[in-house]
């Protein structure tokens, strides 16, 4: 089959030399039969707009998003899925007709990743959250769709954190709170949705926060989630888990709605855990 008859998908991102989503797809793509190229594009934030709508005028059939563009694709697309009016942030983009259709599946992958790949149960839990920015926004409707006990957003500005629990206070029991003021009671499972594992910053939260039964869970990856996570080990934690199985679940979910059929992931990351290092 010629490289014109294959359907095309990418991801745009700037940079975007680090990203690990042509190896993942690339396996879905054989592991699932479907004949299709997935590439990266480095794509500046003033060029967004105008290379989406060539790439789909080219013929180009899914796109998926990431830093910095996840803002700017709310605007590019004719369309939005609930939970991508949700998190007011988009991650993938699909050609429906003649309209793109824009999503958000980083959710709802933490959910496969948190339920299905570690067995948690979220359901009537206490959760924190560390973050109140646009990481923490994407992931909160479908965490709430589980129905915890609350779900706490401790943020370094207690405000963002109080305004963005307000904002999702319909779906559930929430709280904003800045750092100190999380409490002492141990939380079932803690969130980081900080960059501070980039700097090795850690958020000022009470030790008690952190229980024997805690699992402590880092949407980073690699190197960029090793304080945070050897943070929680030090602390004594049940787990500390990076967000690996969050990548290749919300990369499922996008190929899902690109091809119509849900790739097995466990292959995938294994061999992301052999490839990168993983807990």
């Amino acid at each position: 089959m010629s490289s014109a008859a294959v359907d095309q998908y990418g991801v745009f991102g700037h940079p975007v030399g680090h990203s690990l989503s042509p190896f993942i797809h690339g396996v879905f793509a054989h592991d699932s039969g479907q004949q299709m190229s997935y590439r990266a594009y480095d794509v500046a934030p003033e060029e967004f707009t105008e290379r989406v709508h060539s790439f789909f005028a080219g013929g180009g059939r899914g796109l998926n998003i990431t830093l910095p563009h996840k803002i700017a694709a709310v605007e590019v697309a004719q369309e939005l899925t609930g939970r991508a009016a949700h998190a007011a942030a988009v991650n993938t983009l699909v050609l429906q007709g003649e309209s793109i259709l824009a999503d958000n599946t980083d959710g709802v992958g933490l959910v496969h990743d948190l339920c299905d790949n570690l067995g948690l149960v979220i359901t009537q839990r206490r959760l924190l959250i560390l973050g109140a920015g646009g990481a923490t926004r994407g992931v909160l409707a479908p965490l709430l769709g589980l129905e915890p006990a609350i779900l706490v957003i401790a943020n370094r500005t207690p405000q963002r954190a109080e305004a963005l629990a307000a904002a999702f206070a319909d779906l559930g029991v929430t709280q904003g709170v800045g750092f100190p003021y999380v409490g002492d009671t141990p939380f079932d499972l803690i969130i980081n949705a900080t960059s501070a594992s980039l700097s090795g910053d850690i958020p000022p939260i009470p030790a008690g926060a952190i229980g024997p039964e805690t699992v402590c869970y880092d949407l980073a990856y690699g190197r960029s989630a090793m304080a945070f996570v050897r943070w929680a080990q030090q602390s004594g934690c049940a787990r500390a888990v990076q967000g690996l199985g969050m990548l290749v679940e919300q990369a499922a979910e996008s190929f899902r709605l690109w091809r119509g059929v849900r790739p097995e992931t466990s292959g995938v990351l294994e061999a992301l855990k052999e490839r990168i290092g993983s807990v």
